[in-house]
């Protein structure tokens, strides 16, 4: 028995701030997706199963996993990856900050700990320390053992409340 070919979608999406239009096959994933078709390899595939959070992306403002979501589905929405928020400087203060307190080591998971760091810090501001950690640990990091990250993330809130009180 043979099996049928794969079926490719038409898809378009905004990808960094620009239109993309694409045929991708039914069933690719979106982080691979990007990496193979579109050279954008700061998202990483590890477990493939949605738990570790390297193939961390923000679809329409809302961090996804890339691994869980079919590259057909974003079809119509904006996808933000690594690359495109650090080249907006969205990303400066949060990886000046994991760079002063030597917040990644292999860096390995840096892309995905940064687009979740990023979320809390645009959407928490007041987070606490006990909360950052809450809020990253949908992302693993075998390397630095969170506290230089969380350390990092504290940084950049306090910075930005203090400069809120000026």
């Amino acid at each position: 028995m043979s099996q049928a070919p794969a079926t490719e979608i038409e898809t378009t999406f905004v990808l960094n701030g620009m239109p993309v239009t694409r045929l991708v096959p039914a069933r690719q994933h979106l982080v691979d997706f990007l990496r193979e078709e579109m050279g954008l390899t700061g998202s990483h595939t590890a477990c493939e199963h949605g738990v570790c959070g390297a193939c961390t992306l923000r679809v329409d403002g809302e961090i996804v996993r890339g691994c869980l979501m079919l590259a057909v589905q974003a079809n119509g929405h904006r996808v933000d990856t690594i690359e495109g928020l650090s080249d907006s400087g969205e990303l400066a203060a949060l990886q000046s900050a994991f760079h002063e307190r030597n917040a990644l080591q292999c860096g390995f998971c840096t892309p995905g700990m940064l687009m979740a760091a990023l979320d809390l810090v645009k959407n928490r501001p007041e987070a606490t320390r006990e909360q950052i950690r809450e809020h990253l640990s949908g992302n693993y990091c075998r390397c630095t053992g969170y506290h230089a990250i969380v350390d990092a993330v504290e940084a950049v809130l306090e910075a930005r409340r203090e400069g809120a009180k000026r």
